[in-house]
């Protein structure tokens, strides 16, 4: 009879030679220097070779840049809100609820990964557009949504709509309905058991896909040219005013607003590290807090 207090035997661990470590790490190290740290430094490089005055006169003086800076921080976060609000209804749906239609709603979401931008952008065209099928009636009524801001933020709504629902999915499947269904059993109405229960348990992966969200949307480009028409000082995003900057010409320009949109996108790098970090240390502080109680 084979002894069942017979510990597991643990294997030890395995080491590459210094060789394969060494290739590897130089390889990774390569590619992401050509690839990711050369364009960085290029871009503020051009973006100062005339200057620091003529760089901040790029910036602050010209009203086309300043309104392409200002549409941006309008039209990113008006889409993160409707995501979050989205992504929010549709993993609690799809984590906590069995219905028909549910392995096509997850399909459904993740359509913006599959699809073009541009194919996107167009189309928003063939239904908000003046040929299009809500085009009559929008035009009847006086609402306008191709060429203005709000076709800006549905264009962008769309290519960004799977990060945040996707983040949240798996977070929720993870933690499972024992701790909501305790507070419910406790008396805890909805709203309670949503703000007290269900939103710490989600807010790293909440805050996660939030900041992957609107990084993702300061940098789109190819839906909102599509339903944007690109016209200057307009509905001109700030990755469409370095497009119409860069073909002008207008070099130190266009290097100055795309040095904005990378700084931004170091903010927000800045941001998911912070936010990893603390999920880390969350976890760990979980786990420790178990073994104390089974202790």
């Amino acid at each position: 009879m084979a002894n069942e207090n017979t510990t597991p035997v643990r294997l030890p661990p395995t080491s590459d030679p210094a060789w394969v470590r060494w290739s590897l790490t130089i390889a990774a190290v390569s590619i992401m220097t050509v690839l990711v740290v050369i364009p960085v430094v290029s871009v503020f490089w051009q973006a100062f070779s005339r200057g620091v005055s003529v760089y901040f006169e790029n910036l602050f003086e010209d009203p086309d840049t300043r309104h392409a800076v200002l549409l941006t921080l309008i039209v990113a976060p008006s889409a993160v809100v409707l995501n979050l609000i989205f992504g929010l209804f549709a993993a609690w749906a799809i984590a906590r609820f069995d219905f028909r239609g549910r392995t096509l709603l997850i399909t459904l979401i993740d359509i913006p990964f599959s699809v073009s931008p541009v194919v996107a952008g167009l189309m928003f065209v063939l239904l908000f557009g003046l040929g299009g099928f809500f085009g009559p009636w929008l035009r009847e009524n006086g609402i306008q949504i191709l060429f203005a801001t709000p076709g800006l933020i549905i264009a962008t709504t769309f290519v960004t709509l799977p990060f945040i629902a996707r983040e949240l999915i798996p977070v929720m499947e993870a933690i499972g309905p024992d701790e909501e269904l305790a507070a419910l059993s406790l008396g805890a109405n909805g709203r309670q058991i949503f703000w007290y229960v269900t939103l710490p348990n989600i807010r790293w992966g909440l805050l996660y896909g939030v900041i992957l969200c609107n990084a993702r949307a300061m940098g789109e480009f190819g839906a909102v040219y599509v339903v944007s028409g690109h016209i200057a000082g307009q509905t001109n995003t700030m990755p469409l005013h370095i497009e119409q900057l860069f073909q002008g010409f207008n070099t130190p320009g266009a290097f100055a607003v795309a040095s904005v949109l990378t700084m931004l996108a170091g903010v927000t790098l800045l941001l998911k590290v912070i936010v990893e970090r603390k999920a880390r240390l969350s976890v760990k502080e979980a786990v420790q807090n178990r073994k104390s109680e089974v202790g």
